[in-house]
């Protein structure tokens, strides 16, 4: 469903998975282990200043996933369920495997309408939502472009206009069309692609959160491959927990300053994860469905603050192509309680009014701007 990435890197994010992606969790305190989990698989169950804890890596959706859970009633169980969650999710909104509802749908695209789950039919509807809303700044018909520029799984030049033009003509979320009776989904279109990737790691981080909850778990770290993290509660003891944030020109792990979080979502989009450069021009892969070509409009990055992963995955993606003024004043106009930052070219930080006085920066190259 995601851009494969290197084999070394995937080594290196594994080692380091708390510093996975452009955000990354500061812990401290004091560590024992203790037995291994029951059925002796996955992780051990340790104790943290005097709190049990479970903590587990997965590699899945093309990514590193690490999860880890607090608090008395934690079970190997809770790790075993959500695995199975996120692999059966995977397959069904894959665009490139086999036998996934995702794949199965632009398959027939142009041919025939075809019948998915509730949970694939949600995940679309959500879409198509999302593109209404951002008129269609997100898109979830953007495959096309996608494969043609396939930044980050070995795309490294332009492509031909003819080519861009063509992927283009085919990316249009108002082609979808869906029948909620018969649950069925069709792509109007004869080389139409859904891609989901702009917004499955938050569904699925929803999903997992949802799950924690009725397990009676209250807090909970949830980092889907560092762009999508839940802080699900607070840190054991009531304390928020401490997430740093990826400077956009450094390599992974440098901060540029932090923000406390608690019971929120953190999201982040910006043009240093997968990109090129040809001619000078860096080209990344977040994007524009109106040109066919990646955005270039004076951002670096945008941060996301959502009380739900699923907004923050798709609106991260749509208002970076906003771009800071448009992006800032959709924002702003939100009635749901979302907050997002803004880094431009020129190493200034443009906050919404609510999350402002967060911010705490650390690196002096960065300003906020009034």
């Amino acid at each position: 469903m995601f851009k494969n990435k290197k084999l070394t890197l995937i080594l290196a994010l594994i080692v380091v998975v708390a510093l996975a992606g452009g955000i990354w969790l500061f812990n401290g305190g004091k560590t024992k282990e203790s037995a291994t989990s029951p059925d002796g698989q996955g992780s051990k169950i340790v104790e943290e200043n005097g709190t049990k804890s479970l903590s587990q890596t997965f590699y899945i959706y093309d990514t590193v996933v690490n999860i880890k859970i607090f608090g008395d009633k934690i079970a190997q169980k809770n790790m075993d369920d959500i695995q199975q969650m996120m692999e059966r999710m995977d397959l069904e909104f894959s665009r490139t495997k086999e036998g996934g509802e995702i794949y199965a749908v632009n398959k027939a695209a142009g041919k025939e309408a075809v019948v998915v789950s509730d949970e694939t039919l949600d995940i679309i509807k959500e879409s198509l939502k999302y593109a209404k809303e951002m008129d269609g700044l997100f898109d979830p018909t953007i495959g096309p472009l996608v494969d043609l520029w396939n930044i980050g799984s070995g795309g490294k030049k332009v492509p031909d206009k003819d080519a861009i033009a063509k992927a283009a003509s085919l990316t249009n979320y108002k082609d979808v069309s869906i029948d909620e009776n018969a649950k069925t989904v069709k792509l109007a279109k004869e080389g139409m692609v859904l891609d989901l990737g702009a917004i499955g790691k938050g569904y699925a981080a929803d999903r997992i959160a949802d799950y924690l909850k009725e397990q009676g778990i209250e807090s909970a770290m949830i980092n889907l491959g560092g762009s999508s993290i839940i802080a699900l509660g607070s840190k054991p003891g009531g304390a928020k927990w401490n997430i740093g944030l990826q400077d956009p020109d450094q390599s992974r792990g440098t901060q540029l300053g932090t923000i406390k979080i608690e019971d929120e979502v953190i999201d982040a989009s910006g043009v240093y994860e997968r990109f090129f450069i040809q001619d000078g021009v860096r080209y990344h892969h977040i994007l524009d469905p109106r040109t066919g070509f990646p955005s270039q409009n004076g951002l670096k990055s945008i941060t996301i603050m959502s009380p739900n992963a699923m907004d923050a995955d798709a609106l991260s993606t749509g208002i970076f192509l906003m771009g800071l003024d448009e992006g800032m004043k959709f924002i702003e106009a939100l009635p749901e309680k979302i907050e997002a930052f803004f880094i431009t070219d020129d190493n200034k930080i443009y906050a919404t009014s609510g999350i402002k006085g967060r911010l705490n920066l650390t690196d002096t190259t960065y300003t906020l701007a009034n």
